[in-house]
């Protein structure tokens, strides 16, 4: 079973360079207090950026919760991240069945700057990998998380 990936992209205000930091270095800043995985509220949301670096949360009674790895980390043109959560919203430890989210910025002008997404590879999740596109292709999945971080990053 394969299924299409999903791609979503925008268009934001800012250069290229202000764009990559926002999405990745300023992550916590734009990311919505409701998603997230832990029993208690979400204080912090953390991409570490570098290769190999953690995607997690930490939540206000100090729990931490791995989503992923950063994979690919060449700024100001690329971040690659593993998605190890399955359809349950449950965090998968195992990898081999991640899937993956690639985020590229392009230069479109000054001030103007194109982001394109791609969730690829949502077969790895076995049986909930229906559920994980699904989940991910809602109006709160990557379409609206995008226009939560172009408007900070045109901020």
């Amino acid at each position: 079973m394969t299924l299409e990936p999903i791609r979503k992209t925008i268009t934001v205000a800012c250069s290229r360079e202000h764009a990559f930091k926002t999405y990745t270095e300023a992550f916590d800043s734009w990311w919505p207090r409701e998603h997230h995985l832990g029993e208690a509220d979400l204080a912090e949301a953390v991409l570490e950026p570098r290769p190999g670096g953690r995607w997690y949360e930490k939540t206000v009674d100090g729990a931490e919760c791995q989503w992923g790895e950063v994979l690919v980390w060449e700024p100001p043109a690329r971040v690659v991240l593993s998605w190890r959560i399955d359809g349950d919203w449950k965090i998968d430890p195992d990898p081999a069945h991640a899937s993956e989210i690639e985020v590229r910025f392009f230069e479109e002008g000054p001030g103007s700057t194109r982001v394109e997404l791609e969730h690829r590879d949502f077969e790895r999740h076995g049986e909930t990998a229906q559920k994980v596109r699904d989940g991910v292709s809602t109006e709160g999945g990557h379409g609206g998380l995008l226009k939560l971080f172009a408007e900070k990053a045109a901020a």
